[in-house]
C-alpha cells in the first residue's frame, strides 16, 4: 500500500496532532515499561527539531467514556519527558478550554500531552463532533500508533479525514516491515503460528496459506490439527468442534502449494506447573492421562534446519506453554535460532504479538530480529489480511 509519510512535509510553526500509543504498563502510579515511549521518541524529536508544536493524543486503559483519575495520562507525560530528556507539558483535557489554552501557550519545538481521549464516549464511538473538537487543536495530523490503528476511533481515524494526515516514523517502520514480510517478501517465506486456540486464529491461518511457502503450527492449537488427523492427544487442550475446520485448512494449504509443519514429537506432563515430571514422546504415542505442553526436541531440530533455506519469517505465538518452565524450551530455542539466522543476514525476521514479544525478551534476543512489533491486535489483524481503519486513512 502507498501511504503518506513525513518526508518533505513542512512542519515549522505548525500545530501537529500526533496520535501516539501511551497505553503503557503502570505500577504504583509510575510507568513500569518505557518501551513504547522510546519507540515514539524519533518522531517527536524529528517534529520538534523542525519547529513543530507537537501535541500528543492517546488513550489509556478503559475508562469507558468517564473521567477516571487513575487512568490519567499525567504520569505518562512525566515519564515521556524523562525519556525525551526535556520538559513535556500536560493539559488536563483533550478538548475544550484547557486543551486550547495549553496549545496556545506552546512555542515552536514544544511538546505537550493532552489528557486521555477515552475520557469521552465520542472517542470510541468515532463521533464526528468529538473528532472535529480534536482537529481544531492542530494544523496537521500524524498517526504514530499502529498498535491502535485497527480501531476506528475519533483520534485514530476520524481526525485523519479532517486534517492533512501522515504516518509517523514508527508507523512507517511498522508498515514497511509488514509489507516486506507478507506483501512483497523475499522467498521462500515461512510463518510460525502458535497459541492456544485455532478459533482465535482462523482468519490468520486462512490468509497465510495463500501467502507463505511453509506454515509451522505450534502451541496448543497444533493439538487440534493432530487430533483432526486421528492422533490421540490425551488430556491436551484442543478444540474438538474444529477438527473439520483444521482438515479444511490443511487441504487449502495443499492446494495453494503451502507446506504445513506440525509437531512430530511432544513434551507431555500430567499437569501444567513448574518442575512437574515430563516425558518426550512421538505425537502418535501421547499417554491418555498426559497433556502436550510443548513441542519436542526433534520438532525443534527440524524447524531449525528449515530456517537455513528461508529468506523471510513471520512469527506470531509461542510453540508451547512458555510462561511455565520447562515448557518454554522450544520457544526459546526457536528464538535463539531465528536471531542467529537473522544475524548472518540471510533471514528477514518479523515477529509480533504479546506472548511472542515476551518470549523474545525472555530469550534476550528482542533486538536481534529484523523487526519486532509491539502492536498486538493490530499486528494480528494485519496478518489476517484485514483493513486497518487508522492505516487506510493515511493512504494516498
Amino acid at each position: 500500500m502507498a501511504f503518506r509519510s513525513l518526508d518533505g512535509v513542512a512542519v515549522a510553526g505548525r500545530r501537529v496532532l500526533l496520535r501516539a500509543d501511551l497505553n503503557v504498563p503502570m505500577h504504583d502510579g509510575k510507568v513500569s515499561d518505557i518501551t513504547r515511549l522510546e519507540r515514539l521518541c524519533p518522531t517527536i524529536r524529528e517534529l520538534s527539531a523542525k519547529g513543530a508544536r507537537v501535541i500528543v493524543l492517546s488513550h489509556f486503559d478503559r475508562p469507558k467514556g468517564k473521567r477516571v483519575r487513575s487512568m490519567s495520562l499525567e504520569p505518562v507525560a512525566t515519564a515521556l519527558g524523562g525519556v525525551l530528556g526535556r520538559k513535556v507539558r500536560f493539559a488536563e483535557d483533550c478538548i475544550g478550554l484547557p486543551a486550547q489554552q495549553a496549545v496556545e501557550a506552546m512555542s515552536d519545538g514544544d511538546v505537550a500531552v493532552l489528557e486521555n481521549t477515552r475520557f469521552y464516549p465520542g472517542e470510541e464511538a468515532n463521533d464526528p463532533g468529538f473528532a472535529a473538537d480534536l482537529a481544531r487543536l492542530g494544523d496537521l495530523y500524524v498517526n504514530d500508533a499502529f498498535s491502535a490503528a485497527h480501531r476506528a476511533h475519533a483520534s485514530t481515524e476520524g481526525v485523519a479525514h479532517l486534517l492533512p494526515s501522515y504516518a509517523g516514523r514508527l508507523m512507517q517502520a511498522e508498515l514497511e516491515a509488514l509489507a516486506s514480510a507478507l506483501t512483497t517478501p523475499e522467498r521462500p517465506v515461512a510463518a510460525v503460528v502458535g497459541g492456544s486456540k485455532v478459533s482465535s486464529k482462523l482468519d490468520l491461518l486462512g490468509n497465510l496459506v495463500d501467502r507463505v511457502n511453509l506454515l509451522v503450527i505450534g502451541g496448543a492449537m497444533a493439538n487440534t490439527f493432530l487430533a483432526a488427523q486421528g492422533h490421540d492427544v490425551g488430556r491436551s487442550l484442543q478444540e474438538a468442534d474444529l477438527h473439520a475446520t483444521a482438515r479444511d485448512i490443511l487441504a487449502r494449504a495443499q492446494a495453494a502449494g503451502c507446506e504445513v509443519m506440525l509437531p512430530i514429537d511432544a513434551v507431555v506432563a500430567a499437569a501444567l506447573r513448574p518442575g512437574v515430571e515430563t516425558h518426550t514422546v512421538p505425537v502418535a504415542k501421547v499417554p491418555a492421562d498426559q497433556m502436550i505442553l510443548d513441542v519436542g526436541p526433534q520438532t525443534v531440530a527440524l524447524l531449525q534446519a528449515r530456517l537455513v533455506g528461508l529468506r523471510t519469517l513471520v512469527w506470531n505465538g509461542p510453540l508451547g506453554a512458555f510462561e511455565t518452565p520447562p515448557f518454554d524450551s522450544s520457544t526459546l530455542a526457536l528464538a535463539y535460532a531465528v536471531a542467529a539466522a537473522t544475524d548472518t543476514g540471510g533471514l528477514r525476521s518479523v515477529a509480533g504479538g504479546g506472548d511472542t514479544v515476551a518470549a523474545l525478551r525472555q530469550a534476550g534476543v528482542l533486538d536481534r530480529l529484523t523487526y519486532v512489533s509491539a502492536a498486538g491486535g493490530a499486528f494480528l489483524e494485519w496478518l489476517e489480511g484485514k483493513t486497518l481503519p487508522g492505516v487506510a486513512a493515511l493512504e494516498g
